[in-house]
């Protein structure tokens, strides 16, 4: 961040304005325009061919599937599908973009005008737009590290090239970093829920720059435009934003202007640093691509992608707050993946009650997952095993403090919930005349505490429970023995 941090007027006397681009690596087995696997970590320049290296006479073949990945991905971000869209060539020169050139879509994209809804400070969801989502092949990757010679060398890695990307522009509607990380975090879910990508940002299949400017509060004209690029989690886009907002003001304030320029952001500094200029950047010189045609998504392809379209993130959280009786943090918690969402559903229309199983999954099972550094789908315990625990509870077979210690031994032994609830079978006492007569023991035993109980002070009532509870080694009906201990204690 800058030396020094900005007084609060002067971040309320300036304005951020915020655009992202993202690039999403579509999940088809194969590339955009020809038949390499695209597959990530394969060993280097192995998933290559003439048309992806881009040699004299090879022609593109666009790949169908990708059409439909980018397809389902607009709908489910509210854009408008072009019946009819052109491919171009972007021209520019990097070693890693063999062919010269980029396929790519400029003026005619597949997609326009959609919008995401994102939560805001205050608690109202605000609108961001989205320009366009349009397709394009991702280039190969230069690697500046790792090697003896690294520090004179760079090594291309061309697997990369022709990887099919859905690249999506949003408008510059966004005016916190807050809700650039919120944005950021919806589309990847919304993304996940259509299974048009892994968007798994360590591998780079999905990647985010960030376009920022400020102005004085009230003003329209927007101010010069820095390119962040180099982030590589939403985290840090969100750091990254903060101190670009926070150099941009301070310039201004300095008496400086701020440069149109693209910024690379160093995480292990925590600032961004000057890359290049875009003053003096090259015109891309688009122009229609002549080896493909135009591209026409035709009513039965839009037909098709809108009846695969899922339910997605928001619209099924409301329906599961409403069918469920979940609060919005556990359904938001619960629908993080698709596939997690699926389970709990699976498992609750199995069981007594929806609600313990939602709260064993994140509470118990969550809690324990997180300490030890794992995953649901890792979970020693099934769903099955979730299902059978909440209706033994709903039952009052067993306590919360007998479930615990089955749990334990559960993730202790890596065993599922119905083998060791079978091998340790905890029973619970339900016995009133039993559970009276220990009760009864334990009053006799603590006459101090039954006189400060019948003095006024009935929170000592828990001291009897927990006292009768150890006697009877946690076996006793919880609910049954709370009813009889305020009973003895008030006769």
């Amino acid at each position: 961040m800058p030396a020094t941090a900005l007084s609060s007027d002067l971040m309320v006397k300036y304005e951020p304005v915020i655009g992202l681009e993202v690039h999403v690596q579509l999940l088809t087995a194969t590339k955009a325009f020809c038949g390499c696997a695209n597959q990530f970590g394969s060993a280097p320049n192995t998933n290559v061919c003439p048309v992806c290296l881009g040699l004299p006479g090879a022609l593109p073949v666009l790949n169908a599937k990708a059409v439909e990945y980018a397809t389902l991905a607009s709908l489910a971000l509210n854009c408008q599908v072009r019946e009819r869209s052109i491919f171009a060539r972007k021209n520019y020169f990097y070693p890693d973009l063999p062919k010269g050139y980029q396929i790519s879509q400029f003026d005619k994209p597949i997609a326009e005008h959609g919008w995401i809804d994102v939560p805001t400070a205050d608690g109202t969801m605000k609108r961001i737009g989205i320009t366009r989502l349009h397709m394009e092949e991702d280039a190969g990757k230069s690697l500046h590290d790792g090697f003896a010679d690294s520090a004179t060398r760079t090594y291309l890695d061309l697997n990369r090239c022709g990887t099919p990307l859905a690249e999506i522009v949003s408008e510059p509607d966004i005016r916190t970093p807050d809700e650039a990380f919120e944005y950021l975090t919806r589309l990847k879910e919304i993304l996940l829920y259509t299974g048009v990508s892994d968007c798994n940002m360590e591998e780079g299949s999905l990647r985010c720059d960030a376009n920022v400017s400020v102005r004085p509060r009230g003003q329209e004209k927007f101010g010069a435009k820095v390119e962040v690029k180099n982030v590589n989690s939403f985290r840090f886009i969100r750091a990254a934003l903060e101190y670009e907002i926070e150099r941009q003001i301070e310039v201004i304030e300095s008496g400086g202007r701020i440069v149109q320029e693209t910024r690379l952001w160093n995480a292990g500094e925590g600032r961004t640093y000057s890359m290049r200029s875009k003053e003096q950047a090259h015109d891309y010189r688009y122009f229609p691509e002549p080896d493909l045609p135009a591209l026409i998504v035709s009513p039965e392809l839009l037909a098709e992608a809108k009846r695969k379209l899922p339910e997605l993130p928001e619209a099924r959280r409301a329906r599961m707050i409403a069918a469920y009786e979940l609060n919005e943090k556990d359904a938001h918690a619960l629908t993080v993946s698709r596939e997690f969402a699926d389970r709990f559903e699976a498992a609750a229309k199995t069981a007594k009650s929806p609600r313990r199983v939602a709260n064993l999954l994140l509470s118990e099972l969550g809690g324990r997952l997180k300490a030890l550094g794992l995953e649901q789908e890792q979970s020693p315990v099934s769903m099955a095993g979730v299902v059978m625990a909440a209706d033994l509870l709903d039952e009052n077979a067993i306590s919360s403090k007998q479930l615990k210690q089955l749990l334990d031994i559960c993730f202790e032994k890596g065993e599922d919930f119905p083998a060791v609830y079978e091998r340790e079978k905890p029973q619970q006492i339900s016995d009133a005349g039993a559970i009276e007569k220990a009760i009864d023991e334990v009053i006799a035993a603590n006459p101090k505490q039954v006189e400060q109980y019948r003095a006024g002070k009935k929170t000592v009532a828990g001291f009897f429970v927990g006292q009768v509870m150890k006697a009877m080694k946690g076996q006793a009906n919880p609910a049954l023995l709370n009813e009889l201990v305020t009973k003895k204690l008030d006769a």
